[in-house]
């Protein structure tokens, strides 16, 4: 069967604004020199840098050590924030870090949300701060304060008085201070993927957001596409059956991209495989299934197996393409080209994780759920469910639109990228703000969806060996809840 993808299965790049070297090539910011400083003396608790010495491979299985022994949970200090509800406001006042690709293209978003004011934006690059800026003023709203005096002045937006809502759109090794930083400061935290890199991060994280009160959460879009919600909605109604198996990937070929001096600013991206070894971006992926499955309202993940390639692949294409006086030629690759992740639930189902952005191959989410009464997959979308179907072929999943989630009905032809999710993602979340009502999602689905970016290394390096994920919720999992798939709200 050969169809058309559907609008939202567009290649989704979900980076942020990338600062590590500097963008005209003279040399790394005093951000990615003190960065590397302190991965290469403590290990990251995630792992060396790659180098192939001694002592990156003491730091490796010092890491490894870490993420597996971080994984028991510690005592909570303080009540959960499950079930807890935004403030009711109005007018939901919201400052943005990072203004590069990511965070350039969800301002214009926030702009057209009804009852939304930006009024602060930060980065240290001042020409992208001046655009943010001038985006604001012509959308109507005063001009927002603009943060540009260095790597730190995000701790100065933090700290004002007038924000609701921190959103941070900056590169992976900056997510942890800078939410952690909001939460400080009293302000509910939304974070591009990974939330965090490493276990002790997350943990921290889930204890900040009990202890201040404040969300912080993974804004994860695609949770939101299409597809993923009318799955969710059908999965929930139990037309695939019992749930038995489900697979989420991000392989996206971003080979030229990972090495273009302008569309990244700086080798940040690239050189995080020059450091781990296994699924770096697990987010878009795991999100989706783990709504399916009612991961941390009903059931939980509990263990993870990963297995990776050699890494082959971004070498091959930088003797064929950089040449060699590049600075990028005295890398050394150990990023797997595809990692293979096994994930079991506390209820016996089995999650598949992939991660490939290294070798030539379309963009795919794999996105696929299956049950005892039939099975979804995704790239192209094709749906085969009893008794639908009995002639051993796929069916059309577009003749299931009856099932679309309220917020698709509602938003038939959502603006901005991604085929719309970013949108409606952004749209809902400024809804529970708006009318007070408890977030999709929370601390402990963030940590959740990163924890396999450290424990898919760990595995790794120990051949495969199963690594313990921990349970965010301190057992609160059992308790079914909403999520993802809410009811319409009475406005």
């Amino acid at each position: 069967m050969n169809e058309a993808p559907s609008q939202n299965r567009e290649p989704h790049e979900n980076d942020g604004h990338e600062t590590g070297d500097r963008p005209d090539g003279t040399g790394p910011t005093r951000r990615s020199v003190l960065w590397t400083a302190g991965a290469a003396g403590a290990g990251l608790g995630i792992g060396g840098l790659g180098t192939g010495s001694a002592a990156a491979a003491g730091a490796d299985q010092a890491s490894t050590a870490t993420a597996a022994g971080a994984a028991t949970a510690p005592k909570g200090r303080h009540k959960t924030m499950i079930g807890v509800p935004f403030e009711r406001r109005s007018t939901v006042r919201i400052g943005l870090i990072g203004l590069g690709n990511r965070g350039m293209g969800m301002l214009p978003l926030y702009l057209a949300i009804p009852g939304v004011r930006v009024v602060a934006v930060c980065d240290p690059v001042k020409d992208k701060a001046a655009k943010a800026v001038q985006l604001v003023t012509a959308a109507g709203q005063p001009a927002p304060t603009a943060y540009t005096k260095g790597d730190h002045d995000f701790e100065n937006l933090c700290k004002r008085g007038d924000l609701d809502y921190v959103y941070i759109a900056t590169p992976w090794d900056w997510h942890f201070a800078m939410a952690k930083s909001a939460l400080r400061n009293g302000k509910h935290a939304g974070v591009e993927c990974p939330v965090a890199m490493r276990l002790d991060e997350l943990w921290e994280l889930v204890d900040l957001s009990e202890r201040t009160r404040r969300h912080c959460m993974q804004v994860e879009n695609c949770c939101y596409g299409r597809n993923e919600m009318r799955v969710l909605r059908m999965a929930h109604a139990g037309r695939f059956g019992s749930l038995l198996h489900a697979a989420g990937a991000y392989n996206h070929d971003l080979r030229q991209l990972m090495f273009d001096p302008t569309y990244y600013e700086g080798p940040w991206r690239r050189l995080w495989h020059t450091r781990l070894r296994g699924d770096l971006y697990p987010t878009h992926g795991f999100g989706p299934i783990a709504n399916y499955m009612d991961v941390n309202r009903g059931d939980r993940v509990v263990r993870i197996s990963s297995f990776g390639t050699p890494a082959l692949g971004l070498a091959e294409y930088r003797e064929a393409h950089m040449p060699p006086g590049d600075p990028s030629q005295r890398e050394t690759y150990i990023e797997s080209d595809r990692t293979f992740s096994l994930i079991q639930t506390a209820k016996g189902r089995v999650l598949r994780l992939e991660h490939d952005v290294s070798t030539p191959h379309p963009y795919s989410r794999i996105n696929s759920l299956g049950g005892t009464k039939g099975v979804f997959e995704d790239y192209p979308e094709r749906i085969y469910i009893e008794p639908d179907h009995t002639d051993d072929e796929w069916g059309d999943f577009s003749q299931y639109a009856e099932w679309d989630h309220w917020l698709w009905k509602e938003h038939a032809n959502p603006p901005g990228g991604h085929g719309g999710m970013d949108y409606i993602m952004l749209y809902r979340l400024m809804q529970c703000f708006h009318l007070g009502l408890v977030p999709d999602f929370d601390v402990y689905d963030a940590a959740t969806w990163s924890a396999p970016v450290p424990l898919s290394h760990a595995s790794i390096k120990a051949n495969g060996a199963p690594q313990e994920i921990p349970d965010f919720t301190r057992g609160l999992w059992r308790k079914p809840r909403q999520g993802v798939d809410s009811p319409k709200p009475q406005e």
